[in-house]
């Protein structure tokens, strides 16, 4: 496969856009957007995109937080695609490149973001998070800053996993985790085992994945030195303790926001170890500072990411990660309507799903 491919012609008047109308109420209709081609953007036709787990919320709840669904809104936010017009002072891309995106764009004179806290900035915009539209139709416009070049080995649908894979190196950046540590990641959704794959690449010697579900933790141990805890049988504290020799692990990731996993969060942790939060719990949760204290541990936490989307993109290419086995199912545009309504019902097994737009290519 090569970098740059045919530059695919995009109908004008192909409008359709997998609408989030209002709460539990999704089309595929036509939904005109005027996306003006600035001199750092570049035009990109969509080719494959993740369903995420934020998406799915909004469309089962109508909002995440203080980001409310008031207005129809298009969905998607794990994107690749390929170059298909360039403005005036793009140097780095031209049409026909392979690209993936990453989907914040921050204000660039922003405190957050002079600090390269980017991710953080208050006004950055963010597809498919309120009011800002996202990429489940036939093009996009993006700046060139945020859009990277694949290598010839990353297919479509590894380069729409950057995404996702880009909160795990995030976390494992934040842990400043060292090689031969011993790691305890908690839910086996998309973003655990993504986090799995980041902390083994990042030399952990070995991961244990805690979940409910046997047969995302059978795709967990299939990722390298991986063993894995079922929480509904086993008690994941006194498993850790007795794989370290009653040590702890070096680091644990809370992935699930589970508030019953972080109440307990400090017990498989080792004395001086690390916590990072990684999902988001639905509500406030009980944290035991108490137990934090005594083992003098470090916390961090992660919102998206920042700075590593071109890390993401060398690993894949590298075979350093490999995020094909998490891509359990694929859907075409058109059935995007029936690829939301199968992964709101939670499919047993089902790690990420994704939608094509129908562009060649593999």
């Amino acid at each position: 496969m090569s970098s740059v491919a045919p530059v695919p012609t995009v109908d004008p008047t192909d409008q359709r856009a997998l609408v989030l109308e209002a709460k539990d109420q999704l089309s595929l209709r036509d939904f005109r957007l005027d996306e003006p081609l600035g001199p750092h953007d570049v035009r990109i036709a969509i080719h494959t995109v993740g369903i995420c787990g934020s998406d799915v919320h909004y469309y089962t709840h109508g909002a995440i937080g203080p980001f409310v669904v008031r207005e129809p809104m298009i969905l998607g936010h794990e994107a690749s695609g390929i170059v298909t017009e360039t403005g005036s002072a793009v140097t780095t891309l031209k049409a026909g490149d392979r690209v993936c995106m990453e989907p914040g764009i921050p204000d660039p004179n922003g405190r957050a973001t002079r600090l390269g806290l980017y991710n953080l900035d208050p006004a950055v915009r963010f597809w498919a998070t309120p009011p800002i539209h996202g990429v489940l139709r036939p093009s996009v416009v993006h700046p060139e800053a945020f859009t990277f070049k694949l290598p010839d080995n990353v297919t479509f649908a590894a380069a729409a996993m950057v995404e996702p894979l880009a909160v795990g190196v995030h976390a494992v950046t934040k842990a400043k985790a060292a090689p031969g540590h011993i790691a305890v990641v908690i839910g086996a959704g998309p973003i655990g085992l993504v986090t799995v794959l980041a902390a083994l690449a990042g030399g952990c010697a070995h991961v244990i994945v805690s979940d409910v579900d046997d047969t995302k933790l059978e795709i967990a141990r299939k990722l390298g030195s991986v063993s894995t805890v079922n929480v509904s049988r086993e008690n994941l504290a006194e498993v850790v303790k007795a794989r370290t020799e009653g040590w702890g692990a070096d680091v644990i990731y809370e992935c699930a926001g589970s508030e019953r996993a972080i109440a307990d969060i400090f017990e498989p942790l080792c004395p001086g170890g690390v916590v990072v939060f990684v999902g988001i719990p639905l509500s406030n949760p009980a944290y035991n500072v108490s137990a934090a204290m005594l083992k003098e541990a470090r916390v961090e936490h992660v919102f998206r990411y920042a700075h590593v989307f071109p890390r993401c993109v060398a690993m894949l290419a590298s075979g350093a990660i490999d995020v094909s086995p998490l891509i359990t199912r694929t859907y075409p545009f058109e059935k995007s309507v029936e690829a939301f309504q199968d992964a709101a019902s939670a499919p047993k097994g089902q790690v990420k799903m994704q939608i094509t737009m129908g562009l060649p290519g593999a």
